[in-house]
Parts: C-alpha cells; structure tokens; sequence
C-alpha cells in the first residue's frame, strides 16, 4: 500500500472527488491569524478535532484557552468530527482531559451519525471494520460480527460497517473485496477520511479502504459525516431553525472534508493550515488544483 504522505494523501482525496458533495460557491481565502481574528464574524463555531483541537493524544497549544475565550463571548462551540472507531462517551471524556469544556451534546461525531441511522436498520446482520480494543459499548444492541481473519464471517452478513481501521489489515480488506465481488452487498462507513494526521504522520482511516473497496468491486459505499449533510444536519437540529447559518462557520484542517463539508452545508468555512493535514505547508497549490477555496485561511486554531 502507497506510504501516506502530504502529497498522496491528497492525491487519494482528489481521486475520490466523484464521491464526494460538491461545493459551488467558493470563498476568498481571506487570510487570517486566528480564531480570536473572526470571532466578530460567527455566532457558532463547528471545531474538527485532529489538526484543530489536537495533533493525536495532544492539545495543540493554546487552543484550550482559545475555545474557553470564544466561549466567554457567547459563541456556541461545536465539535464536529469523523471519529467513529471509539464509543462516543470516550470522545467526551477525550476533550476533557485536553483541557476542553465542551457539553456532551455539543460533540457531534461521525460515529454517533452513523448510529441515528442504524436504528432503522438493526435487523441486518454486520460485518464490521472494529478494533478489539475499542469494545462494542453504543453497538451492542446491533446483530454484529467483528471482521478478522476468518473468510466465512465475510460470506455470511447481510452487509458491512466500516467504523475503525486501527487493527485493519492488507489481508482482511482482500477478503472484504472478494466477499463484494461474489455477493454484492451494502457498504456502510462511518468515518469519510481517508487519513487523519498524527504525532508521527497519517493514519489510514476507514474512508481509504471504501474508497479502495469501490474502485475494485464497483460498489457505492453511503458516509456518514463530513463532507456529507448527515452531520452537519444533526448540528442544524441541535441549533434550531432560528439559527443564521451565515453566522455559522466550519473550522478545520482538510479541504476535501471540512472545506467542502461547510460550503455544501451552505455555511462559511475556515482552513487551518499550520497544522494537521497541511502542518504549515502551503495550501496555495493544493487550494488551486482542487478547487476547494475556503472563506478564510487560519495560521492557527
């Protein structure tokens, strides 16, 4: 498999783009260094996590006190994140511990997406892409079987949950794919990155494999989370309908999931771009070749 770096990462981003919404309002890339810089402009901020309110295990410095501050004004906080290998309440306890205040309800994650629509699907017998270590807490109501190694699991579900890829192997998509090529079945994947930045470099996230899957098999598989308006219209509803969404703004790191997410939820979006998916390479070339302008372009959170 290709070795993740900056430039295949987003080669991988930009070969899925048939796949993902597409925005028609591009914004001026008005640049800016902060948060605290367009704080006047938004009643609500939707904050990614990875690149925006920490760089794996870690806060990114200043950023704690960064929310506090915005919060001390009034602004409405949001996490808006495509974190689904974990139950949700350990994203809760998470933030905490990096120093974040952020109620419960206010953490939005892909994974908590993928499970509104799950309720109407528990019949289904799963296959799931699931580490071990992160345990079955928020699916154990769900008839699933942890894909590994065994190639009569793959043969046997009615269809397929691709939630965490930490323990994914080479071996394990193989048979994923073959199962797909000799019965066709429903692909479903809670986490859309394809990589997600670490201490140490990219991790390959479950949207890499769909991605893959699909070239191969032919198969459609349906996301939950950013870019596509599941998530953002659970943030819609936990806002209200009297909410303007010109006072709204998408903060994160990624073009194809952040970026393209906000403009084609029809809010303002704001690219980071010293750290996380760019750690303060330019995004000139990369904003031009993919056509993906941000309304603004933040040094940092």
């Amino acid at each position: 498999m290709t070795e993740l770096t900056l430039e295949t990462a987003f080669a991988a981003y930009e070969a899925a783009r048939g796949r993902l919404p597409s925005a028609d309002k591009p914004g001026a890339c008005i640049r800016r260094h902060s948060l605290e810089d367009i704080a006047d402009d938004f009643d609500v901020f939707l904050l990614d996590a990875f690149g925006v309110l920490n760089i794996g295990e870690e806060p990114i410095p200043g950023v704690p006190e960064r929310v506090a501050w915005l919060q001390s004004q009034g602004k409405k906080v949001f996490v808006v994140t495509n974190a689904a290998g974990k139950p949700n309440a350990s994203l809760e306890v998470k933030y905490a511990k990096l120093g974040y205040d952020i109620a419960p309800e206010h953490i939005i994650s892909s994974r908590k997406t993928i499970l509104r629509a799950l309720e109407d699907a528990q019949q289904h017998h799963w296959g799931a892409m699931l580490s071990r270590a992160a345990g079955f807490d928020d699916v154990e109501h769900l008839k699933l079987t942890r894909l590994e190694d065994e190639t009569a699991v793959y043969g046997d579900v009615d269809a397929f949950l691709l939630l965490g890829a930490a323990e994914w192997t080479e071996t394990r998509q193989a048979l994923l794919e073959e199962a797909l090529l000799h019965r066709p079945r429903s692909v479903w994947v809670a986490n859309p990155d394809i990589v997600a930045p670490r201490e140490d470099g990219f991790s390959s996230e479950p949207g890499r494999y769909a991605h893959r899957l699909a070239d191969r098999t032919g198969i459609s598989p349906v996301f939950y989370g950013k870019p596509f308006a599941n998530i953002y219209d659970i943030a819609f509803e936990k806002l209200g309908p009297a909410i303007d969404r010109n006072r709204i703004v998408m903060v994160g790191d990624s073009l194809h999931t952040d970026v393209l997410g906000g403009q084609a939820a029809g809010i303002s979006s704001a690219l980071i771009s010293g750290f996380g998916f760019f750690g303060g390479q330019a995004v000139e070339a990369p904003i031009s070749q993919s056509g993906i302008k941000p309304d603004f372009i933040l040094e940092r959170p």
